[in-house]
């Protein structure tokens, strides 16, 4: 018998499928598309371990099944290629950027062609390629020449609004725009000097410059976005980082918060993902109320959603970061405010926004009048405020809002109850709603009334204003960093012009150290000469690491476009990803700001679908197994897994390439590390046998698998085949190498279903009823489970066809043909290889998906378990065209249920249909 060759077979059909170009697609609008995409990877120097390509995997099979389904399927693969490893890379060793990425990118392509993935690499694309980041550069020129109108709920390119100033200025116009936005007519905006309509330009641009309030790490020497710190360190490195003012280029993403909002109700995307974006978005519909400051001409506003609660306000708290801390700080109380402030505001937003237990906060010595009581109270700073948010100040009121309460609790600060019924409660916010009480102009109304009548009445009186609020915060875009677009702006007195669009791309100036500069200014500041016509200075920061991402989806429609992003034609066939597979944690970044540009350039026309991503499935993590060897603590004896029980020892990580089925090989241990070169063993019946531990992979942990290493050892498609079959793709599940032969031992049973003594054998005959059978429940169990994305289940249907036709020894081209397409786009080579030795001269890549029949796997007769008082007794088979009637008549003439009944009548005989009998005596 011929054997299983794997390793040949897959470099084979790969050479074949790579020279041949088979996944090259073509913009056939004949066919109806299906776009598949995965979220492009950073190519890392690490390279893959057998976690990334899970989604890679679920993806391909997809596109192989919708190709034979007579999609046309786009399925294409780049890189996310700007970022801050290769970064820090050049500033430790000098080498370029440039130069690590592509070294990266060479090994991750090499890794992924040998998986057999479909991607067509003639649409591959690369964040730092320039003719790519050409049109990132082009998109934030769209994005700065644009605005918001409220008005059309839509972008608008600046000149209508240019337009609009000179003939009228500013006063009917609804736009997205700063807080504080002079007012002014169209004569006074005529006379206006160019740096002045600058400024009020960029109050309305959608890309603008502002002073805002950043994460800067020192030590990386950039600043980085919320969801790159935790806990106060940068996510990378772990350095510490602070928040400070600088001057930075922002994406008015808040301009799109409502739509943004409301297009998740039409998205195919899991409830979890929706709520994230939908809490990060946080839309509120409240009042913003005054507050006088006591003894003072400042007034304070405070946005609430429950302005009814407005009587019970005994306190306000203002954000550590917002400007007028200083100056409502009284002398005696300034050490202790500004010690506080200089800690709190190097939290993240983020992390204060997640903190809900523990509550910290200084009073200011300042007071604030209630407009409502008159009565003056405590103006605290905490961190539990943001200046980001609202107003940066908030009306406190303990008795209905649970930080609230936890804070006026720890300082002892005065609680008053203005809902019915609270009073009696030891903590009274476990009521929200009710009859309002204590309360003026409100008592005896419900909240819902109250807060109708109490917003109406504070715009009566010039107090406070109906809004709507959102938590989304504009987007921070500069980057103090050299490896990244660079911004297509120049400085001329102080104006930002655009770089004109002929003369993009932008490129990377050459520069001496890849770090700041010795006064702080970015990398790009160190380039010799670098101006724009030889005497204006560049915009030196660059762009983040999410602007490449937030479009590339778009390029790959038509990536070697050089006279647009991408063709209106192509961008109309192509429309939204119908399925996009990655990870939760873009939740809050990559997703929404592509979210953002798509929207934008929906608007501005270039494109005609709103949404980028139709169907998105977050797969789940492939966690690490390490293994672990217990040493004899204070000697270098390791004791076996099976010895070790009560004994002192201390656990270390173990390479996992040195332990198989978790057995330990002693030797290879011993030559590991220097330190184990004379370790001792305490092993069972001549085995050390190790512990484990379910653990992230991580080099730390020494728990990496390499997919190389497990392609060498059983190919390919063993390895496509057992990531789908370790559990549900949406479900994290822990690696585990000593499963993986029984899927090998799978592909071996197939291949023996071609093969006997003889050599490669498939029979003419016509198939019985038994064999076409399980060969149409396997293609209607694939086409099921692919649809619902259960590939796992798909694999255990696998298994069982085989073991079924290997049992009535099935070799019959009739059915045996048709699974091979099934199992195709779980294992393409095996069944590329079984397919052109059946003599087939055409790809099995080109070969239409079988036809499920129905007839072939209708039931004729169906095995009844006869269930007496609850206990199995017999089996009877029936015809399903049995009435009822039949059915009890001769369950009751059974020997053995007459057995059982000895002699009695039976109170109850329940009948299941296709199920069960059940009789009660």
């Amino acid at each position: 018998m011929t054997d299983y060759s794997f390793q040949d077979i897959e470099q084979k059909w790969q050479k074949e499928w790579k020279e041949n170009e088979v996944y090259k697609t073509s913009d056939d609008s004949s066919k109806p598309k299906f776009y598949v995409l995965d979220m492009f990877p950073y190519p890392s120097g690490a390279g893959l371990h057998v976690g990334h390509p899970l989604g890679y995997i679920a993806t391909d099979i997809v596109s192989r099944y919708k190709r034979a389904k007579g999609y046309n399927v786009l399925h294409p693969m780049g890189f996310d290629a700007f970022g801050l490893p290769a970064e820090q890379y050049a500033i430790q060793t000098g080498q370029h950027p440039a130069i690590t990425t592509e070294e990266n990118i060479k090994r991750y392509k090499s890794q992924l062609r040998n998986i057999g993935f479909s991607f067509d690499w003639n649409r591959e694309v690369q964040t730092c390629d320039p003719s790519f980041y050409r049109w990132t550069q082009w998109i934030f020129s769209q994005l700065f020449n644009a605005w918001y109108d409220n008005e059309s709920n839509k972008a608008r390119h600046l000149n209508e609004l240019i337009e609009e100033f000179e003939s009228a200025g500013n006063l009917k116009v609804n736009a997205a725009c700063d807080e504080e936005v002079l007012e002014f007519s169209a004569s006074e905006w005529n006379d206006f000097s160019d740096k002045q309509k600058s400024d009020i330009l960029n109050s309305y641009r959608l890309t603008y410059h502002a002073e805002a309030v950043v994460n800067w790490c020192p030590e990386l020497g950039t600043v980085l976005a919320n969801d790159e710190v935790k806990d106060g360190f940068s996510e990378r490195g772990g350095y510490p980082v602070e928040r400070k003012k600088m001057r930075q280029w922002m994406m008015r993403i808040t301009a799109y918060a409502d739509r943004l909002l409301e297009n998740l109700k039409n998205l195919d995307w899991s409830t979890s993902m929706k709520e994230m974006q939908s809490n990060w978005i946080g839309k509120s519909n409240g009042c913003e109320l005054k507050f006088q400051v006591d003894n003072s001409e400042i007034l304070l506003s405070a946005f609430t959603t429950r302005p009814d609660t407005i009587y019970g306000v005994t306190y306000m708290v203002i954000a550590p970061e917002h400007e007028l801390v200083p100056e409502l700080t009284t002398d005696s109380q300034r050490e202790k405010v500004e010690a506080y402030v200089k800690s709190a505001i190097n939290r993240s937003e983020r992390e204060r926004m997640a903190e809900t237990k523990s509550v910290t906060g200084v009073f200011t010595g300042t007071y604030v009048l209630n407009p409502y009581t008159e009565e003056k109270v405590e103006l605290w700073v905490a961190d539990y405020v943001l200046a980001g948010y609202g107003t940066g100040v908030v009306m406190a009121v303990p008795s209905s809002d649970d930080r609230d309460f936890r804070f006026a609790t720890k300082f002892k600060l005065p609680i008053r109850c203005v809902i019915d019924g609270t009073e009696e409660l030891e903590n009274p916010t476990e009521k929200k709603h009710g009859k309002i009480i204590n309360s003026g102009i409100l008592n005896d109304l419900d909240s819902e009334k109250a807060i109708e009548v109490i917003i109406r009445d504070a715009e009566k009186r010039g107090i406070g204003k109906e809004k709507i609020n959102f938590k989304i915060r504009d987007a921070v875009f500069s980057r103090q960093r050299y490896w990244g677009e660079p911004v297509p702006i120049y400085f001329n007195e102080g104006i930002p012009k655009l770089i004109p669009d002929e003369e993009l791309p932008l490129l990377l100036p050459d520069v001496d150290e890849y770090k700041p500069t010795e006064t702080g200014e970015p990398p790009l500041a160190r380039a010799e000469d670098w101006k724009y016509k030889g005497k204006y200075d560049y915009e030196t920061t660059t762009m983040p690491g999410w602007a490449g991402s937030s479009w590339y989806f778009l390029r790959y429609m038509d990536a070697g476009n050089e006279e647009e992003f991408v063709s209106k034609s192509k961008a109309d066939y192509w429309q939204s990803v119908d399925l996009y597979i990655g990870g939760t944690e873009h939740a809050t970044g990559h997703l929404l700001y592509s979210r953002f540009w798509n929207l934008f350039l929906y608007d501005m026309g270039f494109i005609s679908h709103e949404e980028p991503f139709q169907k998105l499935v977050n797969q789940g993590m492939i966690q690490g197994r390490s293994s672990i060897a217990h040493r004899l603590k204070d000697s270098n004896k390791f004791i076996s897994l099976g010895l070790k029980d009560k004994r002192d020892t201390v656990p270390i990580h173990v390479d996992v390439k040195l332990v198989s089925n978790d057995e330990l090989d002693i030797e290879a241990f011993k030559k590991w590390r220097p330190d184990l070169a004379d370790a001792e063993f305490e092993t069972e019946e001549g085995k050390f046998i190790c512990g484990w531990e379910i653990e992230k992979m991580s080099k730390r942990l020494y728990n990496v698998v390499n997919p190389d290493d497990i392609i060498k050892d059983y190919g390919a498609d063993t390895l496509r085949l057992y990531e789908m079959f370790l559990g549900p793709l949406e479900q994290s599940k822990p690696w585990d190498t000593n499963g993986i032969d029984g899927v090998h031992r799978f592909l071996k049973k197939l291949w023996n279903l071609f093969h006997s003594k003889k050599g490669f054998v498939l029979s003419e005959d016509e198939p019985n009823s038994d064999e076409l059978k399980i060969l149409h429940k396997t293609i209607k169990k694939t086409e099921e489970d692919i649809d619902r994305l259960s590939f796992n289940t798909s694999v255990s249907g696998f298994m069982i066809c085989v073991n079924e036709l290997s049992s009535l020894k099935c070799n019959k081209r009739a059915v045996l043909e048709p699974l091979l397409i099934v199992l195709a786009p779980f294992a393409p080579h095996i069944a590329e290889e079984l397919w052109a030795k059946s003599g087939n001269q055409e790809s099995i890549l080109d070969q239409p998906f079988p036809r499920f029949e129905e007839q072939y796997i209708k039931e004729e007769a169906h095995e009844y378990p006869i269930m007496i008082n609850g206990k199995l007794r017999t089996k009877i088979e029936f015809q399903l065209d049995a009435t009822q009637d039949f059915m009890k008549e001769e369950t009751l003439k059974s020997e053995v249920v007459q057995k059982w009944l000895e002699g009695n009548d039976p109170k109850k005989v329940i009948i299941v249909p296709k199920k069960i009998i059940n009789i009660v005596v």
